[in-house]
């Protein structure tokens, strides 16, 4: 399967399941009280909000496909050695159990930047320096929204205390 042919299928398939969420999933399994004084931190939000970018998203592949010349060759070349991937899943499973061990005593931010990063260095990621900015940034944005916006406890740790 060419570069092409991946983008299709992808992009066809964000858009059928952005559409099965926003369309049928949301509306039947995601209650909502009517009363919800903000709407960002309304249960139906963000899941539409998730469902319009996955929409987006596959729109988004469909539309760069049409850019891409129709190389034959695959994207991916064969597995010389399939004990490498099962590796790196025995890899992904330690660093969870090891992430629920650690949760109570770093806290969730603290630890899910250690996490972020432990996982970009697993899969050898092609950028680095980008992985850790974001292994540092994403957890700290998300704390800051959720405990100064929508006001939501984080779990702490006993090591350091975020404001």
């Amino acid at each position: 399967m060419n570069n092409r042919q991946t983008q299709t299928r992808l992009g066809l398939g964000a858009v059928i399941f952005s559409l099965l969420l926003a369309g049928l999933a949301i509306p039947r399994w995601v209650s909502s009280p009517s009363n919800v004084p903000n709407i960002v931190l309304s249960p139906l939000f963000w899941p539409y909000v998730l469902a319009g970018l996955t929409g987006l998203t596959g729109l988004g592949l469909l539309a760069s496909r049409a850019f891409q010349d129709d190389d034959p060759t695959p994207i991916n070349p064969p597995i010389d050695d399939p004990r490498r991937g099962a590796l790196r899943l025995a890899g992904m499973a330690l660093l969870m159990v090891v992430a629920m061990g650690l949760m109570s005593w770093l806290g969730m931010v603290w630890t899910c930047m250690g996490l972020l990063l432990a996982t970009a260095l697993l899969v050898r990621t092609r950028h680095p320096r980008a992985a850790m900015i974001c292994a540092v940034a994403a957890p700290l944005l998300l704390y800051a929204f959720f405990a100064h916006v929508a006001g939501v406890a984080i779990p702490q740790g006993q090591l350091v205390r975020l404001p």
